[in-house]
């Protein structure tokens, strides 16, 4: 496909999202410019004087969302970050230098092994090992009994390209308990942190207080324009943002990106208890409407979700179901699902032949009731071969 057929798919795309009147999450990526700087204009006053000064290299609004990011994780301090991936390349390269290893333990199905072309060896000279390669959280058992010293743990919560998988609470004490064994320290990659509460029945300061770091994303779950945040002790912070600056992160205004995080935190972070309860309600009917339909193999992952966001696999190419999703969507202004991938790492353990989408349930998703799920099923299905 050239570079003009994906610009007028993505136009496709859009125009279509954007035109339903039924979706399971609007997304700010889905509006224009004047559309996003009018909502960030409306819903700035109301977390921050709108009179005071502009950040300048930090400070003021930055400043702000920093105290407020570390009051609700229990931390000492937070340092804001342009990008999560710099933010837990810094974090893991500090704990580093502090426990005289440079081997990470992290799942394969990490963040930092998929999705960043192999920075954490390429800039912060870094090794990772894996302690399992089963979708889901390495027990105490497998990290206890890896053969060889790390330095660090990271853990992703949830683990997204395994369906957003969470353990149990008492997984999740166990392993971390397992790592202080061995004298690592132990970092979160939360960058979807905020929707974990539900599933432990844990708030945010008591997951956080687990582990010696962690990391937050403003716009995975919150809806800001961008940005994350590295919180733990003080001493650590204070050395991350001087690699901060040596990565090139210390830009020179950031209140946008600041006021977006700290209307999140206001209007979003409140909500997402009731996200993730009724994304059981929509993968449940999905799962129903999927066997009334007839479709002789699908899964959703995981049964019931343990966030807001869950996986659905079907045995098509992603090309059909990509054009099912966009028809359904200009054909009736229903929104089911957006984009489909093949083979993706996402899908641990995909089978050949099928194809993965991720479904995430926020506001405008509240209004659908099972029965609208089973009938957007039945209606996608419908669009599709025989």
């Amino acid at each position: 496909m050239t570079a003009i057929d994906e610009q007028e798919q993505r136009r496709r795309r859009l125009a279509a999202w954007r035109g339903s009147h039924r979706v399971l999450a609007r997304r700010s990526t889905d509006g224009t410019v004047g559309e996003g700087l009018a909502a960030l204009a409306a819903g700035a006053g109301s977390v921050h004087d709108p009179d005071g000064a502009v950040d300048v290299y930090g400070g003021g609004v930055v400043a702000e969302l920093e105290r407020r990011v570390a009051g609700l994780l229990g931390t000492e301090a937070a340092a804001f970050f342009p990008t999560g991936t710099m933010a837990q390349q810094v974090a893991l390269r500090c704990w580093a230098g502090r426990t005289g290893n440079t081997t990470v333990a992290l799942h394969p199905l990490a963040h930092p092994e998929l999705h960043e072309e192999g920075a954490l060896a390429a800039v912060s000279g870094l090794r990772t090992v894996h302690l399992t390669s089963a979708p889901r959280m390495p027990s105490a058992e497998e990290v206890r009994d890896h053969p060889e010293p790390f330095g660090t743990l990271m853990l992703e919560l949830p683990l997204r390209d395994a369906g957003f998988a969470l353990p149990t609470w008492d997984e999740l004490e166990a392993t971390v308990a397992a790592a202080r064994e061995r004298d690592a320290v132990v970092h979160l990659d939360g960058a979807r942190l905020w929707e974990c509460g539900p599933h432990f029945g844990r708030g945010l300061e008591e997951i956080a207080g687990l582990a010696d770091s962690v990391y937050v994303s403003f716009y995975k779950s919150l809806d800001g324009l961008s940005g994350a945040a590295l919180a733990g002790p003080s001493t650590l912070v204070e050395e991350a943002r001087v690699w901060r600056h040596r990565y090139g992160g210390q830009l020179f205004q950031q209140y946008p990106a600041a006021l977006s995080a700290l209307i999140g935190l206001d209007r979003e972070l409140p909500r997402l208890p009731s996200y993730v309860a009724h994304a059981k309600v929509v993968a449940g009917a999905m799962a129903e409407g999927f066997a009334a339909a007839g479709v002789p193999w699908f899964r959703v992952n995981p049964e019931p979700p343990h966030t807001h966001q869950f996986q659905v696999w079907l045995p098509y190419g992603a090309g059909v179901l990509n054009e099912a999703s966009l028809r359904q969507a200009e054909e009736t202004g229903v929104t089911l699902f957006r984009a489909w991938s093949e083979g993706a790492p996402g899908a641990a353990g995909l089978p050949p032949g099928v194809s993965v989408t991720e479904v995430t349930v926020a506001g405008a998703g509240l209004e659908w009731l099972a029965e609208d799920v089973r009938s957007a099923v039945a209606g996608f299905v419908e669009l599709l071969p025989a």
